[in-house]
């Protein structure tokens, strides 16, 4: 545990042969992720060759090291040199994406049952989701999936009781205060509002993804003829 009290605290957890978890304040905050972000560049530098991965999250990073050349002992005490020297405040904010999506029923199967549950049209649903600006607070659950947060609590709800098996490409969706954009075809259990033309995870590209942790995502409203002409398909 950092005793530093002029820095954030955070914990230090074995989480498996040769990774480590570094969790502070376990909550949806931008403070919270501007020091997983803020902790991304020092850890690196501080673990240089030691570091094989480092997997951001909401609060956390899990940190993945080289067993042959260090120990858990040794990673500690470099990842403590590292974080000592977090400090609190705000965070720069990253890049400012739009992203633009088709909304529609068509488009977005769930849209006229948030509306219904909301007791709201479908045009004001549409209008909530544009106008906030959300943070990319983690890349999970499939490569190009970005946790975007947090939705209107106007907008707010609940995962699916049922997956669907299969979410199209592209698909723009909400869960609880989070919202995100299918980068692939795959099962999924959020409230799918519309499509999103833009390619999510692009391998053979660098970089592979149009956002990144830390980065400011907005969504801009298209038509179905924009949508088309972007490279959607329906």
């Amino acid at each position: 545990m950092n005793t530093n009290l002029t820095a954030p605290l955070y914990q230090l957890t074995v989480a498996g042969e040769n990774a480590v978890m570094v969790y502070f304040e376990q909550k949806m905050a931008a403070g919270i992720a501007g020091l997983v972000q803020q902790a991304g560049p020092l850890i690196r530098d501080t673990l240089g060759s030691h570091l094989l991965e480092l997997l951001p999250s909401y609060a956390s990073v899990m940190v993945v090291f080289n067993p042959f050349s260090c120990d858990h002992f040794t990673v500690q005490h470099l990842l403590q040199q590292a974080l000592n020297q977090l400090t609190t405040g705000e965070q720069q904010a990253g890049r400012r994406v739009e992203l633009p999506v088709y909304y529609s029923e068509q488009s977005g199967p769930d849209l006229a049952l948030i509306a219904k549950t909301k007791q709201l049209t479908i045009d004001e649903v549409i209008k909530l989701h544009q106008q906030q600006v959300y943070r990319v607070y983690a890349i999970g659950f499939a490569p190009g999936f970005a946790y975007l947060g947090e939705v209107a609590e106007q907008l707010a709800m609940p995962r699916l009781a049922t997956p669907r098996a299969k979410v199209p490409r592209g698909a723009v969706a909400i869960a609880d205060r989070q919202t995100a954009v299918y980068p692939a075809v795959s099962p999924g259990g959020w409230n799918l509002i519309g499509l999103c033309p833009t390619p999510m995870f692009q391998p053979e590209q660098q970089p592979a993804m149009p956002v990144a942790v830390g980065d400011e995502v907005q969504f801009v409203a298209i038509s179905k003829q924009q949508f088309l002409a972007l490279g959607g398909q329906l």
